[in-house]
């Protein structure tokens, strides 16, 4: 047997449950590198190579296989499960489902999808959630992205500019 708590139910002392949000959120970036470097460089980046705005190191470990698992290791068998690879096909398209940064009741869906266009690449996000969204993270994930993103186009550069 269950039971569902509904506001009317609810003490007057007791906060009322956040209702269900969505987020959908489209991202690009232009980097100048061939279409290999710069899934090479976003792996990286979701990976060994990621950082915070701040440039603290943010590692964390991408099986890059269907049903591979992007997580944070924090060492001692902790860490954070961010999702699983939905969908791989290099070097155009990685998809991810599952909670990402939020910690909390909420179902993702990412998807990176890279596109040659002549020596350059161009670099599409599209981040789309449903749940019980905290309202920081909501605010917070559009500059987030975009840094991610940036940071994907330094490594590639970085990379294509000492293969020439």
């Amino acid at each position: 047997m269950s039971t569902m708590t509904t506001p009317s139910s609810i003490g007057a002392d007791v906060p009322v449950p956040p209702s269900i949000q969505t987020l959908n959120i489209r991202k690009e970036v232009l980097i100048q590198a061939p279409i290999d470097i710069a899934w090479e460089s976003l792996l990286e980046q979701m990976g060994p190579e990621s950082e915070m705005p701040d440039g603290t190191k943010f590692p964390r470990v991408l099986e890059a296989f269907p049903g591979g698992r992007w997580y944070r290791d924090t060492g001692k068998d902790t860490g954070h499960l961010w999702g699983h690879v939905q969908v791989i096909k290099p070097p155009k398209l990685l998809e991810i489902c599952g909670p990402l940064f939020m910690t909390y009741p909420v179902a993702s869906h990412l998807q990176y999808r890279l596109t040659a266009e002549g020596k350059a690449t161009r670099l599409t996000l599209h981040h789309q959630a449903i749940g019980l969204i905290d309202p920081k993270h909501a605010e917070g994930v559009n500059k987030g992205w975009e840094f991610m993103n940036q940071h994907v186009r330094r490594l590639a550069e970085a990379k294509a500019s000492r293969a020439k």
